[in-house]
């Protein structure tokens, strides 16, 4: 599992916010959806952690659509000036 507890800004705050989201792909070798307007927005989370428990959890239930993926996005990263 991923550890951001080493980051600069993961110090400073305890907050890291982190973007779940997913979708139906248009094949098995790329990240382009099927339809962008079908996406499913899972949430925002507080930290990695619960984002990948969220992340699992949504992923094990569309295990048998090869098609499906989700995705952590670290909002965190896009949020800090430095």
């Amino acid at each position: 599992m991923h550890d951001e507890s080493d980051e600069p800004h993961a110090r400073e705050s305890g907050q890291l916010l982190h973007l779940v989201f997913g979708g139906e792909m248009k094949g098995l070798d790329g990240a382009e959806f099927r339809d962008a307007s079908e996406i499913d927005i899972v949430g925002i989370f507080p930290n990695y952690k619960l984002a990948h428990d969220a992340w699992k959890a949504r992923a094990q239930k569309t295990v048998d659509n090869a098609l499906m993926r989700y995705f952590i996005v670290h909002l965190h990263r896009f949020l800090d000036p430095t």
